[in-house]
């Protein structure tokens, strides 16, 4: 009776692995030829024992004992470690020490993304923001580019601040007044800070044809 439930069970997950084996083949399938089937980019792998003696301890600094990143903003950011730094202090302070909550700062991440059509970005933040509350009304409007109606005031002046910056590029000065007024001056700047971050890192994204993993669901409706 043992023997049978091992073997079975041993062929189901010999199925599971075959299964989740030949879904990762398929998807290696379709890759363009200039995509690298591990980072799922144009560029390669940054191997730590190709880089400097300096790069290497900033390698280390930013990985850790962490296993090597393979696809994302930090795996592509090795390849200059040197601009990997003031990226990632950047980014760690305005999502874990700026004056925007974590639920607005994931919200204006959503709303950068979705101006820029940076796949890989929104479909790793738009989770991040319904994690942190942000209701599914928020995201409904930025992702199928509504007007805000019925949201919160702050959730509203972040979806106007951000289409109004990157649409117009400009933001008028009752815009400006209502963001002081919600957020102040600090949290005002950082709101800028965090969109420009998002826009900056998804750029490089778009620039190496970052892909997604094959669990990972694409969120961000093709326009």
């Amino acid at each position: 009776m043992l023997r049978q439930f091992v073997a079975t069970a041993t062929a189901g997950l010999w199925i599971v692995g075959a299964s989740s084996a030949f879904a990762q083949a398929s998807h290696d399938a379709k890759l363009p030829a200039d995509i690298d089937p591990v980072t799922l980019t144009r560029l390669p792998q940054v191997n730590r024992a190709d880089l400097s003696a300096e790069n290497q301890a900033i390698y280390d600094q930013l990985v850790g004992k962490d296993p090597a990143p393979k696809n994302g903003p930090r795996a592509v950011m090795l390849h200059s470690p040197q601009a990997a730094v003031p990226v990632e202090n950047l980014n760690g302070f305005l999502r874990y020490n700026g004056d925007l909550s974590p639920r607005h700062t994931e919200v204006a991440i959503c709303v950068a993304a979705w101006e820029i059509e940076q796949q890989y970005e929104y479909s790793a933040h738009e989770p991040a923001a319904l994690r942190f509350g942000a209701p599914q009304a928020v995201i409904d409007t930025i992702k199928f580019n509504r007007e805000p109606v019925g949201l919160s005031p702050e959730e509203t002046l972040i979806i106007k601040f951000g289409r109004q910056l990157m649409r117009e590029h400009k933001l008028d000065s009752a815009l400006f007044a209502e963001s002081v007024k919600l957020f102040g001056r600090k949290g005002t700047v950082e709101l800028a800070t965090v969109m420009g971050d998002y826009v900056m890192v998804g750029m490089v994204l778009t620039a190496i044809d970052q892909r997604l993993p094959p669990d990972r669901p694409a969120l961000l409706p093709a326009r």
